[in-house]
């Protein structure tokens, strides 16, 4: 994939799809029927966009007589606007999409139900959103760190300018290029993001006043089957599964990177430097009796055999410990930093506050 230079004021995503057989050939560029076409195929499938998002809604009227076209939640309840181009002008879609996310701000989740509902007759939220994402729906996620996504072929220079502007401002706004192939009598898709979706989902600021981050890593880590604290302990890293929600994050530490351990539901645990970067379950190794072994055959006690390319497998960040704690002593106060994100740069005072404590109670300096 490459980015074809600007023509009549736009910057298209120009890609090339080829079939491999004796000879290499091109394939056509083809067109949908209509955008209303690809809306259907993403109701269909929607982890044509990310398969860790959970779609509540279709044409959603709002009380500003606008009409969100697709609504979706990510896996800690904080909601995604999904924004198809159609015949409109990209700034105009990029417009209302800022209205949508400034309505969505103030729903409350009875309201998000009823979408719920009309969207998935008889369903209900809070109980599908658990039985997804294994975690409870937090309301208080709903009013904070909106995502906007527009859908479109192309951008005009002004509105790559502006979703450029926002998003270095920590405004969770990106652009989902599509393009069409033909080949053997079917329609191919390919995809491609205008901004690092890592990039739009790190940074958090939990709808508090931000401020300037002060270069301290949050890490959320998940206990259960697929990750044991206690083998990260013992054999120094950090680890996500389940999908690339959870994973791409991992994706922003560097060596020297130092990062605050959370186990959610019980408190933090431990805090370290970054030794490394990430990577898949395949390519990892841990000292086992002086020897490195790849993690995948290592004595553990969570289970990290998925299969090589499985988008839900586990990456690993190697960790040198600072200071940790066993799970049933994690460290908690109230109005301490929480959230689902694998990994975050928090703005905000109540991330610097966390950090003072922490400091204190693990002797940190």
């Amino acid at each position: 994939m490459f980015i074809k230079a600007k023509e009549q004021g736009c910057l298209p995503i120009n890609q090339s799809l080829w079939r491999l057989t004796d000879t290499a050939e091109k394939l056509p560029v083809a067109q949908l029927n209509s955008e209303k076409q690809l809306e259907d195929f993403i109701v269909e499938r929607p982890d044509m966009l990310d398969p860790n998002w959970m779609l509540i809604g279709r044409q959603v009227p709002t009380d500003f007589k606008g009409i969100v076209d697709l609504l979706a939640l990510q896996p800690d309840g904080t909601p995604v606007i999904i924004e198809l181009k159609r015949a409109r002008t990209p700034r105009d879609v990029l417009a209302q999409t800022l209205d949508y996310a400034s309505w969505l701000e103030e729903l409350e989740s009875s309201r998000l139900q009823k979408i719920y509902e009309s969207f998935s007759p008889g369903a209900d939220l809070e109980k599908d959103f658990q039985a997804r994402f294994g975690t409870p729906l937090d309301e208080e996620a709903l009013g904070n760190d909106h995502l906007m996504v527009i859908v479109a072929a192309e951008l005009d220079t002004s509105t790559e300018r502006i979703v450029k502007f926002l998003s270095k401002r920590d405004i969770n706004i990106n652009v989902l290029f599509f393009q069409v192939f033909q080949g053997n009598g079917e329609l191919l898709l390919s995809r491609s993001w205008f901004v690092d979706p890592s990039e739009t989902q790190v940074a958090v600021s939990v709808g508090e006043k931000s401020v300037q981050w002060n270069g301290e890593f949050y890490t959320s880590f998940r206990e259960g089957h697929a990750q044991s604290w206690e083998d990260a302990r013992k054999y120094g890293f950090i680890t996500a599964s389940g999908g690339v929600w959870y994973t791409r994050t991992l994706n922003m530490l560097n060596p020297g990177d130092r990062v605050w351990v959370s186990i959610p539901g019980k408190g933090y645990v431990g805090v370290g430097r970054v030794t490394g970067t990430s990577l898949p379950i395949e390519e990892f190794t841990v000292t086992v009796d002086g020897v490195e072994t790849p993690v995948a055959s290592a004595p553990t006690v969570a289970s990290y055999e998925l299969a090589p390319g499985d988008e839900s497998r586990a990456w690993f960040v190697p960790v040198e410990w600072i200071h940790t704690n066993e799970s049933q002593d994690a460290f908690r106060e109230v109005g301490f930093f929480g959230k689902s994100h694998t990994v975050a740069k928090p703005k905000n005072e109540r991330w610097l506050n966390t950090i003072e404590s922490l400091k204190k109670k693990f002797g940190v300096k």
